[in-house]
């Protein structure tokens, strides 16, 4: 995007109408700071978002906040447990030209939308029991034949927890049982997979190139799962966490509710997950690093589970570090991820004839047996009296080159590129992959205002040097990595 695509875009975000839809936003907001509840969590301690939360940018975690959640989120009186949030978004992506279908590829492209809802619940239960729930709502969860969305509304991020603390001249022990449904949610630092992204993203098509879309950490046992984990803390020093996940069956099945059968994942038996983590505090700083992983095996067809060889085979591999600077009125957050990732496939889908060819039409080397990828995810983000901010990311995604992965290429009967779905192999164009390489590397730039305690409005402009696995033409269509640069611009807001 050139400075005057820039500048137009950011004209036509800021047009009279959106404007004051923005400020009108605000004030609501505010009114509601008077006559509704605090969040949840606010109203349970009392205390400031500050306290909890980095420059109270939420849900990134100070020292305090980290404690309130390992001790299972008990602290302070029992009160109302219910708390909500909304996102209004607008997304503009620099080309939407190189596409059979602009309008399927990018919708809702620089339109305002209301993007996603949540409902939370939990907080303290008993002196030892506490909980965080979150159901969410996405208005563009699913679209029919005629291109009308149709909202849903599933079970999110599920974490309840039994805790307890010991404390004496000699020791600080805190310890106690995590029942989730997402690897790494029981985290206490924001470099944890489940949270180092955490501003909500819409579902239409137009955002699938923002940052939160970006490579980020992730386990691939995905989150319609339920594990038990254990943990300890000791001395405020180390932090230790090991535990298991297995399918969401049973009683257990509230950790998936609201999700069709067909897309929830299915794990063969318990598959292990685990987490250390060396910290320190001196005076307004405070340093971590840590190591993490998982080993999963994933059925292939979650409607199939009798044949145990259809599994996949995971391994995460994580090293993270995070440090804080955090005296009034700045506050400063580090953080470093990367990620090793070793996918082994079921048989049936290794070593097996690509469906593309080579422009002379001769066969393309047959898939891959096993995979594996490296992420390095890196930001810096710096707060100003708690109400004005900004951060720089970068993401650096590299990995083994698999024609299974390849969605775009010469099609055996034509010998061209195409998008024809008559053909025998149609290429896909926008998200398209012709190389079979994941590499994707690139940039976010953030700037974001909070005017009262419980809102924030942001922009986030996001700039790719690489995209599936190539700089240009990386969909074999013509469309380049920097044409999926995209601003963001969105007011989130949580009471």
């Amino acid at each position: 995007m050139n400075d005057s695509q820039a500048a137009t875009t950011v004209a036509a975000f800021l047009s009279p109408r959106r404007v004051l839809a923005l400020v009108a936003a605000t004030i609501l907001a505010s009114l509601a700071q008077s006559s509704f509840a605090l969040p949840l969590f606010a109203r349970q301690t009392g205390q400031n978002c500050v306290a909890c939360h980095a420059g109270g940018q939420f849900p990134e975690l100070t020292p305090y906040g980290r404690i309130f959640k390992m001790t299972g989120y008990t602290i302070g009186q029992r009160t109302i447990p219910l708390a909500a949030m909304g996102v209004i978004t607008n997304t503009h992506v620099a080309n939407t030209s190189k596409s059979d279908d602009p309008n399927s590829d990018f919708s809702k492209n620089g339109q305002t939308i209301f993007a996603t809802g949540s409902l939370f619940t939990g907080g303290k239960i008993t002196d030892n029991i506490g909980a965080f729930a979150q159901i969410t709502y996405d208005p563009y969860a699913t679209q029919d034949a005629n291109g009308n969305y149709h909202g849903h509304s599933n079970a999110d991020n599920i974490d309840v927890r039994f805790a307890d603390r010991f404390i004496n001249p000699q020791r600080d022990l805190i310890y106690g049982l995590s029942l989730n449904n997402n690897p790494s949610v029981s985290d206490p630092w924001n470099t944890a997979a489940a949270w180092m992204q955490y501003i909500p993203v819409p579902s239409p098509s137009s955002n699938q190139f923002i940052d939160g879309n970006a490579p980020y950490p992730s386990y691939a046992a995905g989150s319609n799962i339920a594990g038990l984990t254990a943990y300890g803390f000791w001395n405020r020093t180390i932090y230790a966490e090991l535990g298991a996940y297995g399918s969401s069956n049973g009683a257990l099945s509230i950790m998936h509710a609201g999700v069709a059968p067909e897309d929830q994942t299915k794990l063969r038996g318990l598959n292990p997950y685990w987490r250390l983590a060396w910290t320190h505090e001196w005076g307004p700083h405070n340093l971590m690093i840590g190591t993490s992983g998982m080993s999963a095996q994933i059925y292939d067809d979650p409607l199939d589970t009798s044949d145990p060889s259809t599994t996949h085979h995971w391994r995460n591999l994580m090293l993270d570090a995070q440090y804080q600077y955090l005296l009034d009125p700045h506050s400063i957050t580090a953080q470093l991820v990367f990620e090793h990732t070793r996918h082994g496939y079921p048989g049936f889908l290794a070593n097996q004839p690509s469906s593309f060819v080579d422009q002379l039409g001769n066969p393309l080397a047959n898939t891959n047996s096993v995979d594996t990828s490296n992420l390095l995810r890196a930001k810096l983000t710096y707060v100003y009296r708690a109400k004005y901010g900004g951060s720089i990311g970068y993401f650096n995604l590299t990995g083994s080159t698999n024609t299974a992965n390849q969605t775009a290429g010469f099609s055996p009967d034509t010998l061209t590129i195409t998008s024809d779905s008559t053909v025998a192999a149609p290429s896909t164009r926008v998200s398209g992959n012709l190389t079979g390489n994941p590499a994707t590397q690139g940039a976010t730039l953030e700037a974001f205002w909070t005017p009262i305690q419980y809102v924030r409005i942001g922009a986030q402009y996001t700039a790719y040097s690489k995209f599936n696995g190539a700089s240009t033409n990386y969909d074999g269509f013509g469309r380049n990595a920097r044409d999926n640069n995209s601003l963001f611009i969105y007011l989130w807001a949580a009471y």
